[in-house]
């Protein structure tokens, strides 16, 4: 992956792009944004009036599989998406889908997330399974003929999620005899590491390219030990047996990697962020990774539910890097400066109380879950509510610069 920010090219036209087609299919991150957001923002309160059994609704799949696996596949997944359709475009200088192209795999992914509540389970896991097979195998061809090797680990985690996808499916219908808890939690541990490559790249570099004179000194083998430590231990606990000597050594290897990740993220100096809301986020989202390691490995020893560490990683760690991420890039993929305003700020805060109310508070206090829940799902979709209302019109006209993309 390039060093480069990501609204970076590798080189610039020889002449002004000629601007055609509608504006919200002229990259992947416009409509995928756009979706993603939308869906956080009405999903979570669904999701929870639900559970607390204020709304009967008819899903294809059970209401505690259909919030899992619609936060990573429907959620999650729609942002790498879009993140990955803009920024292989970036790296190889090939252009990436748009258009009626862009357009229909946007709606592939809409279509999906409608079917789960509307349709029968049939045409909902047909929609489910199509997306990400269909852009990995865009995304390698491409990075194959740009011989941009250094992605195709990205291009491949996107297939072991389509497995995983298929996995669960399977799993739901009984062809296989697998929880279909496990292949949702081995999307999340694929997702954690996807967020631990690209943060790699990008935190370091946006930190010093807003830091006159910084020069980030990042350990390579600090690097490799936090990378390699943390699939070990993600992959012991999707995989290794509930069985008393696993679970020390699950547990043991979720610690090494929570200290390696810890070790990792103050060789990017995150306290020097403190004063650029759109840095500190990053920072922050991604202290949650070693947090949500270390209940993961509490969770192995006996001491807390494995709840606390699935949401630390799925609220803390993956909305924050999300809201971030979707703020920064669209920002520089529209042409505009790279300074957030307070409404942008409010929608971090918001995110990080909603990952603290659900992850501390029942902890806390046990019997509060409900009131967590309830706290928690506001201020997640006030967030999400933030972000369509700024970055809608944005996303829907022409670059603020008049530039293509």
């Amino acid at each position: 992956m390039s060093s480069l920010p990501l609204h970076t090219s590798p080189a610039e036209p020889t002449a002004a792009p000629q601007l055609s087609g509608w504006p919200l299919l002229r990259l992947g991150f416009r409509p995928f944004y756009v979706g993603a957001a939308a869906f956080a923002l009405l999903s979570i309160p669904l999701w929870v009036a639900v559970y607390l059994g204020q709304w009967n609704l008819a899903m294809a799949l059970p209401p505690l599989l259909w919030h899992a696996h619609e936060m990573l596949f429907g959620f999650a997944v729609a942002v790498i998406l879009g993140f990955l359709l803009t920024a292989v475009k970036a790296w190889t200088g090939l252009a990436t889908p748009r258009g009626a192209a862009l357009g229909a795999l946007a709606l592939l992914w809409l279509a999906a997330r409608v079917a789960a509540v509307t349709g029968p389970y049939t045409l909902y896991a047909a929609l489910d399974l199509a997306l990400l097979p269909l852009v990995a195998a865009m995304l390698t061809r491409l990075l194959l003929r740009a011989r941009n090797r250094r992605n195709l680990p990205l291009a491949a985690m996107l297939m072991l999620l389509a497995l995983a996808n298929g996995v669960f499916h399977l799993g739901l219908i009984g062809v296989l005899d697998v929880s279909p808890l496990a292949p949702l939690y081995a999307a999340l541990a694929l997702i954690v590491m996807i967020e631990c490559v690209i943060a790699g790249r990008v935190i370091p570099a946006f930190t010093m390219s807003a830091t006159p004179g910084l020069k980030l000194k990042v350990r390579a083998p600090v690097e490799r030990a936090a990378l390699a430590l943390t699939a070990l231990a993600l992959l012991l606990w999707v995989f290794a047996p509930a069985e008393a000597g696993w679970n020390m050594l699950g547990g043991f290897t979720l610690v090494l990697a929570a200290l390696a990740q810890v070790g990792r993220l103050l060789q990017w100096q995150p306290a020097i962020t403190r004063h650029r809301p759109i840095l500190w986020i990053l920072h922050l989202s991604y202290a949650w990774i070693p947090v949500g390691l270390a209940l993961l490995a509490a969770a192995r020893f006996g001491v807390l539910s494995m709840s606390a560490g699935v949401h630390a990683l799925a609220i803390g760690a993956t909305g924050g890097l999300i809201i971030g991420m979707m703020t920064r890039t669209a920002r520089g993929h529209t042409g505009r400066a790279l300074q957030v305003s307070r409404a942008e700020i409010a929608a971090y805060v918001l995110v990080m109380l909603a990952a603290a109310l659900r992850v501390l508070l029942p902890l806390a206090m046990p019997l509060w879950l409900p009131l967590a829940l309830v706290l928690s799902a506001t201020g997640w979709a006030a967030a999400f509510a933030i972000y369509l209302f700024i970055y809608t019109p944005w996303l829907l006209k022409t670059r603020f610069d008049g530039k293509d993309g």
